[in-house]
């Protein structure tokens, strides 16, 4: 048994700061998209093309995790009885998928080039610079992120974090690509941008499996299980525990546990005692609630 799960007062902050942030993000990749595209197309360069194609999906991602930003923060209702935190997991599966369809796009584009070198041009040298432009504003956005997701403990925010900086990683390649381009190498242009392909490819497969699991109620790490387990046993009147179970929702977690107590306890007695270990766990976890059930020892 268990009452209603107080209202962290923390929620509005929460969603507030990963809006921000999201909105910072947007307006970054809208720039961006635009200067890659154009300079792209200018310089005949593929790889920079395949950047601003990445720099695109950015844009995709941000809109789908403002969405699911809005649609997490709902109160439960009769249709979602646990709430809606499971929102943002499935938006984090969105962004994997959509990673691994940009960059098999990315890989067939390369493919072709490479399958004609002679008609791979040498790129502009404005490509660099913009390439270099690239590189620093998704670095520092990679950063900025991070920072704003591990503050308000959200994985959502921390997937588009990473997505960011998978950005980055790839715009040195494609500066790299460029340069070496403008070196006398043309197949390195196309082959820069086969590497982002693959890069997004995995980023996005990553973010994908780890969302499916966690869909599928995936457990809480072991290091999280032992410390409920160490709360609850910790609280005056729990004589024991077992059968903990968790699963995550979202960024928290719902544990079920049952309770060993002394068998000689009034009900109300026993009802204090889960209370009290309910508030321990949830007092510093990311636990959103505890449902318990006690047995006499």
């Amino acid at each position: 048994m268990s009452p209603q799960p107080p209202i962290r007062a923390d929620a509005t902050g929460r969603q507030g700061a990963a809006r921000r942030s999201t909105w910072v993000s947007v307006w970054v990749n809208l720039l961006l998209t635009g200067v890659q595209l154009v300079i792209g197309l200018f310089a005949q360069s593929q790889a920079l093309v395949a950047d601003a194609v990445h720099s695109l999906s950015d844009l995709v991602s941000d809109g789908i995790v403002l969405l699911a930003n809005k649609h997490s923060a709902k109160a439960p209702d009769a249709d979602h009885p646990y709430g809606h935190l499971r929102f943002e997991t499935a938006a984090t599966l969105g962004i994997g998928v959509l990673l691994v369809a940009v960059g098999l796009g990315l890989l067939w584009r390369s493919f072709e080039r490479l399958q004609a070198p002679e008609l791979i041009p040498v790129v502009h040298p404005v490509a660099i610079s913009v390439a270099l432009l690239a590189l620093v504003c998704k670095e520092g956005l990679f950063r900025y992120l991070l920072h704003v997701a591990r503050r308000v403990r959200s994985t959502l925010l921390v997937a588009n974090a990473w997505h960011a900086r998978s950005d980055a990683a790839s715009s040195l390649v494609v500066a790299l690509g460029v340069a070496a381009n403008l070196a006398g190498l043309p197949l390195a242009d196309p082959l820069a941008a086969l590497v982002v392909g693959l890069m997004i490819i995995r980023m996005g497969w990553k973010f994908s499996w780890r969302a499916f699991n966690d869909l599928v109620d995936r457990a809480a790490d072991t290091e999280t299980e032992q410390a409920i387990r160490q709360r609850i046993l910790s609280t005056p009147g729990v004589r024991g525990i077992h059968d903990l179970r968790t699963r995550k929702m979202g960024d928290m977690i719902w544990v079920e546990v049952d309770i060993e107590m002394d068998g000689q306890l009034t009900i109300e007695a026993g009802h204090a005692i889960a209370v009290a270990a309910r508030e321990r766990v949830m007092a510093d976890l990311p636990v959103l609630d505890v449902m318990t059930h006690f047995d006499p020892v």
